[in-house]
């Protein structure tokens, strides 16, 4: 009975860690804005994402006045592309000691932008038409700063196993305890702020060595008086993670996983901790128990059913990773666990994480 119940307050636990918040929607008032929108994209070997959300920006109902690619070393044809769509291309200067790669492209965008609004975007990210408008109208509402956590879509098998990682992403912005901290990170996806209020923070400068570069860049603005809010992307903005294959995959989500866990507040770290625990406890133990005739096989059984309900409640507004893993959900809850060793593994035996060709050292940050 104890481990039943256990499976119960993790169900509740994950309901408890949701919110369904939303960007404004573009029906409710016009925009009026007569302030200049930047749009800066850092990129590094992004050939296959980029052409993607240029064509959506190009198609905004409200067009962004200036769109910037930041070039971080890239050793494809992101280059050709931005020229190719006639965006303003910046070729990232070398990398300073004590920078990360994608904080110093950030930066560089920043220098070379005129905005009043910035609004930073991965080059994975999609853009519905009225996308623009509806983070600038939220940008407003809010008076401070946003992120936006993307509509994962997927296209592969292997994209589809990071379910439960995208699921456990969600709730360390939704949580309550993270949307009422006084020290709230960001999703870097997608992120809308003030010219004004980057620059009082110093921006990216200010945490040029964190690898964490959205969540640290969330608590410096919250440090200083800024206003900080996520939203979810839903129907607004998506992104496509890992086109690229598994071991980009591996690496993106293993590069942050651990250090991500440290900068949450306890209580969600306890909550998110009690819904993994009761996922894994029926996810793995149910077949078990089932297949050898145990007493408790039933009980476990309804836990785990329950458990891939919420699964696919959570899928229609965390991204579309079909009906069949949410079902044996304990192959992405494998994957996950396999993540967190593999993050945990470079983070305190390494030292140092790999993305994208670079090895990132992390020292105790």
């Amino acid at each position: 009975m104890i481990f039943f119940i256990i499976s119960i307050l993790g169900i509740a636990s994950g309901f408890l860690l949701f919110s369904k918040i939303f960007l404004a929607d573009s029906k409710d008032e016009s925009l009026e804005l007569n302030q200049k929108i930047s749009v800066i994209i850092p990129a590094r070997n992004e050939e296959k994402n980029l052409p993607y959300l240029l064509k959506s920006l190009f198609n905004q109902t409200t067009v962004p006045d200036e769109i910037i690619v930041v070039d971080d070393f890239s050793e494809d044809n992101t280059s050709k592309i931005a020229r190719e769509f006639g965006v303003k291309l910046i070729k990232n200067p070398p990398l300073p000691p004590g920078w990360t790669g994608k904080n110093w492209a950030l930066w560089n965008g920043y220098l070379n932008s005129t905005g009043d609004i910035l609004i930073f975007l991965d080059a994975d990210v999609r853009l519905s038409k009225d996308g623009v408008e509806r983070i600038v109208k939220t940008l407003f509402s809010t008076n401070g700063a946003i992120s936006v956590i993307p509509y994962h879509k997927t296209e592969q098998f292997y994209e589809r196993l990071c379910l439960i990682v995208n699921i456990l992403g969600v709730f360390a912005f939704m949580s309550p305890y993270e949307r009422k901290s006084r020290s709230k990170g960001m999703y870097g996806s997608c992120i809308a702020v003030f010219r004004k209020d980057y620059e009082k923070v110093g921006g990216h400068k200010s945490i040029c060595d964190r690898v964490t570069d959205d969540l640290s860049l969330g608590k410096l603005f919250c440090e200083n008086g800024i206003k900080v809010e996520n939203f979810l992307g839903y129907d607004v903005v998506a992104f496509r993670m890992y086109p690229n294959g598994m071991k980009s995959q591996l690496e993106g989500i293993a590069k942050s996983a651990a250090l991500s866990m440290q900068l949450l507040n306890t209580k969600t770290v306890f909550l998110i901790a009690l819904w993994a625990f009761g996922l894994v406890l029926t996810g793995f133990l149910t077949p078990i128990l089932l297949y050898i005739h145990h007493p408790l096989a039933i009980q476990f059984l309804i836990g785990y059913i329950l458990y891939v309900v919420q699964i696919l409640y959570l899928q229609i507004y965390i991204g579309n990773f079909g009906i069949l893993l949410p079902i044996l959900h304990f192959i992405p809850t494998a994957y996950f666990l396999l993540m967190i060793l593999y993050s945990f593994y470079q983070v305190k035996f390494l030292g140092s994480i790999c993305w994208k060709g670079r090895q990132i050292k992390v020292g105790g940050k």
